[in-house]
């Protein structure tokens, strides 16, 4: 399934100085109303600020999510910003946002940190839709397809796939030379982690000398200029320049494209969930974002941006 480009993410409250306040002062003086206010009214005149903050992989999302919902509440500012997933759940750890946006779980380390900063207190999980993480070529690059073990022999450390033509492909039109760049993620994203845990394996390491990206789109944008690229992205980064492959569990077995539907009926082997946690149950307001996000009006916003909407109840 080919999905439309996406447009350049532009970061919403570009740390203006009510942005810069808000990392500053962390979350609970954010979520205070004055007394005897509405939960998220603006008061003296100021919106109520929700700082969201974390994976690359949801930020296109995260925005027009935010975007959406200032015409929805207008007392209320989403201020949005990436980083990655790990950057995220820092920031929810020492007390800087309201909302971490993770296209992981929480981990063991980061759940006893976060206890440790806020005794009593769970980070508390919502599930918010799916993404399938596609693998892209350059969009001339004649491979149609590819299964987890060639992938897994090419990312992981000593695999024995270091060339295109170990994967059939004699041309690729533009490529200088036979072997194939690698192109991932720093370790501190999201997708790193899940892209590691399920083709590379837990156990194993990830082969040197990838070229590792910022962002989600940033791997898409250098792979669309590379023809002997392979790289692996949010389906929703997807652009007319380059392709995604159709991934089979092994070598022989039926490829199949991302997808919605095959997302849900988990045929599709690299999908997973995406998530926002809060520090403990969140405050009033930011309980109201979350509900909007997770029914109709948000989740049509997850699949309009090329991501997967939860299963209707």
């Amino acid at each position: 399934m080919t999905k439309k480009a996406t447009k350049p993410v532009i970061y919403l409250g570009a740390l203006t100085t009510l942005a810069i306040a808000l990392l500053l002062t962390g979350c609970g003086s954010k979520n205070e109303s004055t007394p005897g206010s509405a939960p998220g009214a603006a008061t003296g005149g100021k919106k109520q600020p929700i700082a969201n903050i974390g994976s690359d992989t949801m930020v296109n999302l995260a925005i027009a999510w935010a975007d959406a919902y200032s015409q929805v509440e207008p007392a209320v500012s989403v201020e949005v910003n990436g980083g990655g997933s790990g950057q995220g759940v820092a920031a929810l750890i020492n007390g800087s946002c309201d909302i971490a946006n993770c296209s992981r779980k929480f981990e063991e380390k980061e759940i006893a940190d976060f206890k440790a900063k806020h005794p009593g207190k769970d980070p508390k999980e919502f599930m918010v839709g799916y993404d399938a993480l596609s693998v892209f070529v350059h969009k001339d690059n004649p491979l149609e397809e590819i299964s987890i073990d060639e992938l897994q022999q090419l990312y992981m450390k000593d695999g024995k796939i270091a060339k295109w033509s170990e994967l059939g492909v004699k041309n690729i039109p533009g490529a200088k030379g036979d072997e194939v760049i690698l192109v991932s993620r720093q370790n501190n994203s999201g997708t790193y982690h899940y892209f590691r845990e399920i083709i590379v394996g837990k156990k194993n390491e990830m082969r040197l000398g990838t070229v590792d990206m910022n962002g989600s789109k940033d791997v898409v944008d250098l792979i669309s200029k590379t023809p002997n690229a392979i790289g692996y992205s949010g389906m929703g980064y997807a652009t007319q320049q380059v392709k995604h492959l159709r991934v089979s569990k092994k070598k022989g077995e039926k490829a199949v494209e991302p997808s919605i539907a095959t997302t849900l009926d988990k045929s599709y082997p690299i999908a997973r969930p995406m998530f926002m946690y809060t520090a403990g149950d969140p405050a009033p307001q930011v309980k109201k974002y979350l509900d909007w996000i997770i029914g109709a009006a948000g989740q049509k916003i997850v699949e309009e941006t090329g991501y997967i909407p939860l299963p209707k109840q």
